[in-house]
Formats: C-alpha cells, structure tokens, sequence
C-alpha cells in the first residue's frame, strides 16, 4: 500500500523532502509518519556525539561560533549522503535554519561576535548556497499560532522545555515566521499542524502526502 501512495500522488522514489518549523510543532512526528508511507529512509539530527553541546550551555558566548560549525559540517555531510544514497530520504530539520534561526539569534543577542559570525555566514554560503549543493527537493514548514504550539509543548512535558521561559518560544516562533517568508533555497511546501492529527489520526498522512505529491508536480512544470 505505501509503495502505491507514493505512486498513486507522483512523488518521486528519490525524492528528498526536509521538515522545518519551531519546536514543538511536531517534525519527528511528520518525518517517521511520511518515511513509513512513502516508505522512504529518515535523517534525524544526531546529538550524542557533539562534542560542543554541553560546553555551549555552560557559556553561549564562549562556545556558539564552534557549536555552529560543528552543526554546519555535519548537515553538510549528511545532505550529501542522501544524494549519494540515491534520496529517498524525510530530513527532521534542515541545515538552512541553523544560519538563518540560530546563528543569526547568537549574533543579535551578542553570544556570537562580529568577526565569527562574518566567517560563519561565509563559509555557510560558500559550502551551501551554490549551485553545486545539492539542496532538497521540498522544504515542508510546519507553521501554527503560537498559542497552539505553546499547548503542544506543555502536552509532551519535557523538563528542559517546561522550565524555557515563555519569551523565549515567543521570540523563536517570530524568528521562524520571518525567516520561512523570505526563504528560497528549495520549493516550500506550508502545513498548518491544525490541518492534520497525526498521533490521533494516522490515515490522516494520505491526505498530507497527496498536497505533496500535487504540489511537487505543479513546482515540476513551473520549472519547465
């Protein structure tokens, strides 16, 4: 049946799609849910092995400029993998939000300064944004007011998440809206998370991956 939808909608058996949005909005959910039906591999950010997470919370100004390179090579990495793979891959996050969010937060807020965040955006637009990289096929936002994403996040109970000051959801969720409105690099698909139940309602993936599979074809012949 999962091969069939994947035919049946037009999506390609190569296809990378990647999975944006803020936290809390449920992108591990709507990566495994897409990967099972279009039976397509995953990608998950891997955090074990960072060797600059914990030195990074114990000082932001410190440890940011390295923490971000560090990201910055291992999704360059991994976006090459799947390609050479072959694709057919759901990315949980992309490597865009790193300088487009976070890097650029460290930056405003002082924790990253001038000179580093000058080398970073650099080297980020000479390893990413070219034409030689090969960027995903669809980038899916997953958008929602912010009063549903704060409910989200109180419903999955995470201590780190529960003690995060309300300020700091707040000001992500505006970062996220204005950094998705002017993003370019790859076609954007919008979900809104009210559009769909995926934990209560799983046959509800049809339906996503039928607006993915039309919005692919009609991105396909705008392209033409």
């Amino acid at each position: 049946m999962n091969e069939n939808l994947r035919d049946k909608y037009g999506i390609p058996k190569d296809a990378v799609i990647t999975i944006a949005g803020t936290v809390g909005v449920g992108k591990s959910t709507m990566t495994k849910a897409l990967a099972d039906s279009l039976q397509f591999r995953t990608s998950f950010e891997n955090v074990d092995g960072n060797p600059y997470l914990d030195l990074f919370y114990d000082d932001f100004e410190k440890w940011s400029f390295h923490l971000q390179i560090y990201f910055l090579a291992e999704r360059f990495k991994e976006q090459k993998r799947m390609f050479e793979y072959g694709g057919g891959f759901i990315q949980d996050r992309s490597i865009y939000e790193d300088t487009g969010i976070f890097a650029k937060m460290h930056q405003e807020k002082g924790t990253m300064n001038a000179v580093d965040y000058e080398t970073y955006t650099n080297l980020f637009d000479a390893m990413v944004m070219t034409p030689y990289f090969p960027h995903p096929d669809l980038l899916i936002y997953l958008e929602g007011s912010i009063e549903d994403i704060l409910g989200r996040i109180q419903e999955r109970g995470r201590a780190m998440e529960q003690q995060t000051p309300v300020e700091y959801w707040l000001e992500m969720h505006e970062r996220y809206e204005r950094w998705i409105d002017s993003f370019n690099a790859c076609p954007v698909l919008r979900l809104n998370i009210n559009d769909y139940d995926l934990m209560n309602d799983p046959d509800c993936s049809e339906q996503i991956v039928e607006r993915i599979g039309k919005f692919m074809q009609q991105t396909a012949v705008l392209k033409r």
